[in-house]
């Protein structure tokens, strides 16, 4: 058990909650979750999602009391009026819509989406890079990569092996410092991924299949527990490995420049311009500290252990 849930033995996690209790909360007055370095508050009124959002959500701490939210996010059903109206649903954070309403089948993505955009465009005093991150031997893993390439399918093989995660989606640095805050949360397998980790690793809690989605089907795996309970222990960045997942290919694992990881790292941040000369330095640190390297794989368990001998080099 994680030092912060040795400080905290009687918070509540939202999987405390019974299903009756869960729902009269998240429906009406709204539930506050910690995801992260962020309070959120969530409030959702569509019924269909209720039961996977509980089952995706039960490591994390539920919220009590008068505070400050980082943000109120709201789903609602939000019906079109036309002949033949198509259920949709409304995703809004402090009452201001940032999209068009999506249909309804897709609303645990509609949700999850929604989450990373407010985390994307609102919380700037971070340096925010595109990335998946894990922890072993108290260093940290970076993956930047673009969609596409294996990115998440590799995060999830990692994070139920010996790998703790900090985040499939976001690289939360403090700006001047190396060190990588975690923000573990549900990790979306897009298409043939979804059964290749449900192959990998069969005790993975995998949300329903959500088909027709702007990225194909989508399925979300729970983040492990103990990584959610590890959420207030930050990491310094000590590897980044940029994967390429390619069918077929032979295993390679190979070094990469500092001037190419810096500027292969610097693309893959959300907000690298609006730090100027303090999100430059950031970068610079990051990839001096660092060991960089390119990763093409096609088998997990080969990638999983290239990676594992990396970070036990390390040790010596």
């Amino acid at each position: 058990m994680s030092s912060r849930a040795l400080a905290d033995p009687d918070r509540r996690l939202v999987g405390d909650l019974s299903e009756r209790d869960f729902r009269s909360r998240i429906e009406g007055p709204g539930l506050g979750v910690r995801l992260g370095p962020f309070d959120v508050h969530l409030t959702v009124r569509v019924p269909t999602i209720l039961e996977p959002l509980r089952t995706l959500y039960a490591w994390y701490s539920t919220l009590e009391g008068d505070r400050v939210y980082g943000c109120h996010a709201t789903l609602n059903e939000a019906r079109n009026l036309r002949r033949r109206p198509i259920r949709r649903v409304r995703f809004t954070v402090d009452g201001v819509t940032p999209h068009e309403d999506l249909p309804r089948a897709q609303a645990l993505s509609v949700l999850e989406w929604g989450i990373n955009l407010v985390i994307a465009l609102r919380f700037h005093c971070y340096l925010l890079l595109h990335t998946a991150v894990l922890e072993r031997n108290g260093r940290a893993l970076l993956l930047p990569a673009a969609p596409g390439q294996g990115k998440s399918t590799l995060c999830a093989a990692l994070a139920h092996r010996s790998w703790r995660l900090l985040s499939d989606e976001f690289g939360i640095v403090r700006p001047g410092t190396r060190m990588v805050l975690p923000i573990p949360r549900p990790m979306p397998l897009k298409n043939e991924s979804i059964a290749v980790i449900r192959s990998f690793a069969p005790e993975a809690v995998l949300g329903p299949e959500i088909s027709n989605t702007r990225k194909g089907t989508v399925a979300h795996v729970r983040p492990p527990r103990e990584s959610v309970e590890r959420a207030g222990e930050p990491a310094p960045a000590r590897w980044l490995v940029f994967p390429r997942w390619q069918a077929g290919a032979r295993q390679e694992l190979d070094e990469v420049l500092p001037s190419e990881a810096f500027m292969r790292l610097a693309t893959n941040a959300f907000n690298y311009e609006m730090h100027g000369e303090r999100g430059f330095a950031t970068v610079r640190d990051l990839v001096a500290g660092s060991r960089c390297f390119r990763l093409v794989y096609s088998d997990l368990d080969a990638a999983i252990a290239a990676l594992d001998r990396l970070s036990d080099e390390d040790l010596g």
